[in-house]
């Protein structure tokens, strides 16, 4: 009888920068160069769990930071969102995002490779402020919002994520639905529930499958996107649509790291 390795101590694929110089690093080097709200780790996750797992998270969100090419504030959503590592969990659940209270969740012997779909709720839920005002409700997606065709405030990034969702839900002549959004309905039907045609769960799938197709890989941060039973039912979006959308999104998040650098330099200007 074999005993199975606990998920948080297995080895993760990277191929980026040694961001830690090879030392460690804790939850709380996180909260002071990512700024989290505040990260809560179980009682019943070890000091070499956690630390395995600082050292996991740190490496994901640098990842994250250059392949988004955005500083720090950025991954913590402006100081909004905390973390929690091996607190509570269902069975079959690798991670999750809560919008009440925005936090973000791994489970101790699940989440790896989860951690950008559930960054993308996060952004999804936190851009809905910002992209629908008061139109949208407190713990609403943008995505939803704007399948709802709730009224989008005018800037040049709202526009980017506008067109982005165009692409991810829309048919080419813009009067139905996509195909891949018919696809996963099709396997909600299949399975008697609603789950993979969440606009939500659509965006964050799409965003993810984005990462993984980078030059820089980090498996703790993204997996199964490409090769994995889940891939091979068409959860994910194909290659085409991936790129399009992919290509709109990294160019938001360019767009906003240049925009908050130039601030940061002490320019003002608004419009960034």
């Amino acid at each position: 009888m074999t005993t199975s390795i606990p998920r948080i101590q297995r080895q993760y694929y990277r191929n980026g920068p040694p961001h830690r110089g090879g030392a460690d690093v804790s939850f709380a080097d996180l909260v002071k160069i990512f700024a989290f709200n505040s990260i809560h780790i179980g009682r019943w996750v070890t000091a070499a769990e956690q630390q395995l797992a600082a050292n996991l998270f740190f490496d994901a969100f640098c990842d994250l930071q250059q392949l988004l090419q955005v500083p720090p504030q950025v991954i913590s959503l402006n100081g909004s969102l905390a973390l929690t590592f091996g607190i509570g969990g269902q069975p079959g659940v690798c991670a999750h995002y809560q919008p009440q209270g925005r936090i973000l969740a791994l489970a101790k012997n699940a989440g790896g490779g989860s951690l950008a779909h559930e960054w993308f709720h996060a952004f999804d839920h936190y851009i809905a402020g910002k992209m629908f005002g008061d139109n949208a409700t407190r713990n609403q997606f943008s995505s939803r919002c704007w399948l709802q065709h709730k009224t989008i405030i005018p800037h040049y990034f709202n526009a980017l994520l506008d067109d982005a969702y165009k692409k991810l839900f829309l048919s080419a002549d813009g009067k139905g639905s996509s195909d891949f959004f018919n696809h996963c309905r099709s396997l909600d039907a299949a399975q008697n529930r609603l789950y993979l045609a969440m606009p939500e769960e659509m965006a964050a799938r799409t965003f993810e499958k984005m990462l993984q197709r980078q030059n820089l890989k980090n498996s703790f941060l993204v997996s199964g996107t490409l090769k994995s039973k889940a891939a091979e039912l068409g959860v994910y979006p194909d290659d085409t649509l991936c790129s399009e959308v992919g290509a709109l999104w990294l160019e938001y998040f360019r767009l906003l790291g240049q925009g908050l650098r130039y601030k940061a330099n002490g320019n003002s200007r608004e419009d960034g």
